[in-house]
């Protein structure tokens, strides 16, 4: 492992294969696997459905250009569609990337409706949306961000859970408010009692967009398709990935219709939304 990066402390287990919720390494030895790949593993590991999907489409078209139709790119979009409040579907490969595009969407739509001004984010403490920049930015837990600086400007946090804090800091300059709808790396944290209900209001009378961030939540993993919909707010745009693709790389970024500002030139993925990732969800 000399070659590879170390950015995670590894735990000296060398798995070879998997099925259901065990790993196996070389030596035959069993793990029951409490990880499950971070929560991305929906499946277990060898699912038949899964690796029977992933194998046909291997042997006819792993990947092609987003400049083709991509009939399974559609046919996804559409049941992610069926299934949620949504109309449109971005499709990446990962968690950060979705909210990257959902960073993107809320500036873009509040530029064109409101002008310039409106580009505000905000986010909440101990959140996690990823570790690349806008993702990084927004995930207010100045221990990951610590010597990563500057931040993306125009990202402010309040107080998880703080209704009143979240109110003195929306306005005309938010152009989104993003939340983990139950937090997850910060500790499986619910929120209160009225406060997502009170960040819709709070976005519905100041022209902000509501992003929920399911990338941990998503996927089945609160007995519904998405938490939201066992909470009785639905969001503007919403983030997906971990689960959505079973273990394969898969991350999708959803919009209501009259959101939906980006365009081409505006964003993209050149993985994003290929045929093998798109057999996977």
């Amino acid at each position: 492992m000399q070659a590879v990066m170390e950015t995670y402390k590894r735990l000296g287990i060398a798995p070879t294969g998997g099925e259901g919720s065990w790993l196996f390494d070389e030596e035959g030895n069993r793990y029951l696997d409490f990880i499950g790949g971070i929560a991305t593993n929906s499946l277990g590991h060898g699912h038949p459905a899964l690796v029977g999907a992933i194998q046909e489409q291997a042997g006819k078209l792993i990947h092609c250009s987003n400049l083709y139709e991509i009939p399974l790119q559609a046919e996804a979009a559409q049941m992610l569609t069926d299934a949620t409040d949504f109309d449109r579907v971005f499709f990446c490969n990962s968690g950060t990337e979705s909210v990257e595009a959902a960073i993107k969407l809320a500036r873009k739509h509040a530029n064109d409706a409101y002008g310039p001004h409106k580009h505000e984010v905000l986010t909440f403490s101990k959140s996690f949306h990823g570790r690349t920049y806008g993702g990084l930015s927004a995930t207010a837990q100045p221990a990951l961000q610590d010597g990563f600086g500057p931040m993306l400007p125009g990202v402010v946090h309040a107080p998880f859970g703080d209704l009143e804090a979240a109110e003195t800091l929306v306005g005309p300059q938010t152009a989104a408010v993003l939340v983990e709808p139950i937090q997850g790396e910060g500790g499986i944290n619910e929120p209160p009692e009225g406060f997502l209900s009170g960040l819709r209001e709070l976005c519905d009378e100041h022209g902000a967009l509501l992003i929920f961030d399911e990338v941990q939540t998503g996927a089945g993993r609160t007995g519904h398709l998405y938490a939201y919909q066992g909470m009785g707010v639905v969001p503007d745009v919403l983030t997906s990935a971990k689960g959505l693709g079973g273990g394969f790389p898969v991350g999708a970024m959803m919009v209501k219709e009259e959101y939906a500002a980006l365009g081409p030139g505006n964003h993209g993925s050149t993985f994003g939304g290929n045929p093998l990732a798109m057999a996977a969800v």
